[in-house]
């Protein structure tokens, strides 16, 4: 496996992030740059979470309490990062604390299947 430098100005969770997938893989510099891109979006995935430790998850408003809009925008960038991962086709990190994948869905699966089955002809 290549030794590959932390990149610059990642946090803790994406240095970590960094750290336990180049340990375990050998990526190429496609991967690399996909990888330190699923970095940043783990750190901002910890940022958010420590505001909404800091702010607690409803707001004041002029219209009463309303849900903390980082909320949200955690459950975006989960998406962004499962998907990054499985673009690099990295299982999931126990720390995550999420169910297995069972595969990729939607548009995704339904291009492999259409290939495979192209193939097979």
């Amino acid at each position: 496996m290549a030794d590959r430098e932390t990149p610059a100005a990642l946090g803790t969770a994406g240095a970590e992030l960094w750290a336990s997938v180049t340990g375990t893989f050998d990526l190429d510099d496609r991967e690399a740059i996909e990888l330190e891109e699923a970095c940043r979006v783990r750190d901002t995935i910890a940022e958010l979470r420590s505001q909404l430790q800091t702010d607690g998850t409803m707001l004041a408003s002029s219209q009463g309490a309303r849900l903390h809009p980082a909320i949200s925008e955690i459950r975006s960038q989960q998406l962004t990062l499962a998907r990054l991962m499985a673009t690099l086709r990295i299982p999931s990190l126990e720390e995550d604390a999420l169910p297995a994948s069972t595969g990729v869905r939607g548009v995704y699966a339904l291009s492999s299947k259409s290939q495979g089955a192209r193939s097979a002809s």
